[in-house]
């Protein structure tokens, strides 16, 4: 087993995209010191009793990146370990933000031997203020048992003295932003969709433990905040900062 790499914070930290183990990482950053958490993990999806991603039929998933998992994580853990993995990572993201921060935290509701897994197993415990709605244009279904799925949800966990940024209490609780079609990464935020979080709020600094291809960074840089990006893979860490620098 590899060492977890040695930071200085906040040297190491601000405006970088850092290629590590996210607890690791994160266990180095002080407390409160992240003003906000935007992120959406890897969902466990190849762990899964359904067909859609295990056996690539219908043509559209063959070809599929998710087929194979991501890079450097197969997408395929046990699903207790998947959910022990996970809350020990939102445990360290509250530790992160003051009583004034708040984690918006994507993940996606399934069915799971013909039950709903609405993921409260993992969020059980935790201060979450409200459930957001993120529906998805389009989609495809290969299961006849239920209807097709079209949103995922975005947990609102936040610390006692969170406010939102002027007028942001305007928006509703479901919001509506089409997936990103021209990114490398298989799974990637909407920069539309970072850009209403952080824009909601008034926070400086963005950590988004699992930056993948780098929206998180890139919606912070246009909003004129400071990231902290990680990820465990190389290659999505480079992917990250080549889209960072073609950002004016």
């Amino acid at each position: 087993m590899s060492k977890p790499i040695k930071l200085s914070y906040p040297d190491n930290f601000l405006n970088q995209f850092i290629c590590g183990n996210t607890i690791d990482v994160m266990k180095q950053i002080p407390d409160g010191a992240v003003d906000l958490v935007v992120t959406s993990p890897p969902y466990n999806l190849k762990n899964s009793t359904g067909n859609g991603m295990k056996n690539g039929r219908g043509g559209k998933w063959a070809n599929a990146a998710l087929i194979n998992g991501y890079s450097h994580y197969d997408d395929n853990m046990p699903h207790e370990k998947y959910v022990e993995w996970q809350r020990e990572c939102l445990g360290e993201m509250v530790r992160l933000i003051p009583d004034d921060g708040a984690i918006f935290y994507n993940h996606k509701w399934r069915v799971q031997a013909g039950l709903l897994q609405d993921r409260y197993d993992i969020i059980s415990g935790f201060p979450v203020r409200q459930i957001i709605i993120w529906k998805r244009k389009g989609g495809i279904n290969f299961n006849s048992g239920y209807f097709l799925p079209t949103y995922e949800v975005i947990y609102l966990i936040t610390k006692p003295k969170f406010k939102l940024a002027k007028k942001a209490n305007a928006y509703g609780d479901v919001w509506e932003f089409g997936q990103e079609s021209k990114n490398k990464h298989p799974a990637p935020f909407p920069e539309e969709l970072i850009e209403r979080i952080i824009s909601s709020t008034d926070a400086n600094i963005i950590l988004d433990p699992f930056m993948g291809s780098g929206t998180t960074a890139v919606a912070a840089k246009k909003l004129g905040r400071k990231f902290i990006g990680i990820d465990i893979s190389p290659e999505y860490c480079q992917m990250a900062k080549d889209r960072l620098s073609n950002i004016l």
